[in-house]
């Protein structure tokens, strides 16, 4: 009886990594096509619950649904996002008692500004922006030449893909004009947008978002904006195919995993967030979408001798370079400006 007495208080003491009762649900709101589905199988199974899992398309589209009164437990938003919900009080802090695995961060996606502790976000993957290629029309040479200035080269006018997204395009204008990604001066912002205007002008560029990847996969253009992690299955699934970081400087993205203020389960999400860090999880998703991953073991894996992403020039982030800049948050009005200078230079206006 003693003895059965002391097994049973050894047990109440052992932490349980679930609130027993019904069946758990985590709900996950992601980037579309951006994790290896097997993982959210696996959790399913090894924790015995249940994944809602929905995706979006941008980092608006999940404010505004966040906004909306909508629920989530995790959600992965980019580094600018996280900046305004973390200001905006609707995030809260990782429970890093349960979330062990943060000793596993690469250096690149460390100490970031919008969250220096990260008190409230994780980083899951990470990102820059830059121009895949076709190297039988355009050297490397005179690509890292030309950098974002080939945009505005009319001898590669209906052979241009341009992201359709207003802050990367920006981006791209105002390093080529040598300002910075995060400017709120309005002649700096006018110089882009009539930067941007000469570019619709002289490559006549096809506006697109997650199409750009088969597109350029099958080699249907010279040249195109893309994310780095889309870069990276380009130029696997096409050996023609080059990448170039330009030399003006670019964006670092990385997106992270928060819990919402409002979420239902944030006891799931935190265990869930610290899988996702494990080297095993972490290899699956990063193997299967090309995004570089946050953890070191991971990225040094993928990218070094042997590694699925040996020698592919998108997979690996350009890190410490000075000219290099992550996003930061926007005010309402001047992303009003953005929004409806982008809509006119895709008009043609």
């Amino acid at each position: 009886m003693k003895k059965a007495i002391l097994i049973l208080l050894v047990l109440c003491l052992l932490p349980l990594p679930l609130t027993a009762g019904a069946e758990q649900v985590l709900n996950v709101y992601n980037w579309g096509e951006y994790i290896d589905k097997q993982v959210i199988t696996d959790f399913e199974k090894e924790f015995g619950v249940r994944v809602n899992y929905s995706v979006y398309d941008s980092n608006e589209t999940m404010y505004t649904k966040l906004m909306s009164g909508a629920s989530y437990d995790v959600i992965i938003p980019s580094d600018y996002m996280i900046e305004r919900l973390i200001r905006e009080g609707l995030l809260q802090p990782i429970d890093k008692n349960v979330v062990t695995n943060l000793g596993c961060l690469c250096e690149g996606v460390l100490n970031m500004e919008y969250d220096p502790d990260n008190t409230y976000s994780v980083p899951y993957l990470w990102q820059t922006v830059g121009i895949v290629y076709d190297t039988t029309r355009i050297s490397p040479e005179e690509m890292e030449e030309q950098g974002f200035s080939a945009f505005l080269n009319p001898d590669y006018k209906g052979h241009v893909y341009m992201y359709d997204s207003e802050r990367d395009a920006f981006m791209v204008a105002l390093k080529a004009l040598g300002y910075s990604a995060n400017t709120s001066d309005m002649n700096e912002l006018n110089a882009a947008y009539e930067w941007l205007r000469n570019m619709d002008k002289a490559v006549r560029p096809s506006y697109v978002t997650d199409e750009v990847i088969d597109a350029m996969a099958n080699g249907e253009k010279w040249m195109a904006l893309v994310y780095s992690g889309d870069a990276a299955y380009i130029l696997s699934e096409n050996e023609d195919m080059g990448y170039c970081t330009p030399k003006e400087g670019t964006n670092v993205a990385i997106d992270a995993m928060v819990i919402p203020a409002n979420a239902s389960n944030p006891e799931l999400a935190n265990i869930f967030i610290n899988y996702i860090l494990e080297y095993e999880t972490s290899l699956m998703i990063s193997t299967e979408v090309g995004y570089a991953s946050s953890n070191a073991q991971v990225l040094a894996e993928l990218s070094g001798e042997g590694g699925d992403y040996e020698g592919n020039d998108a997979y690996l982030p350009r890190s410490g370079y000075s000219l290099d800049e992550i996003y930061h948050d926007i005010p309402e009005e001047l992303r009003s400006q953005y929004s409806s200078m982008w809509i006119k230079v895709k008009l043609h206006e």
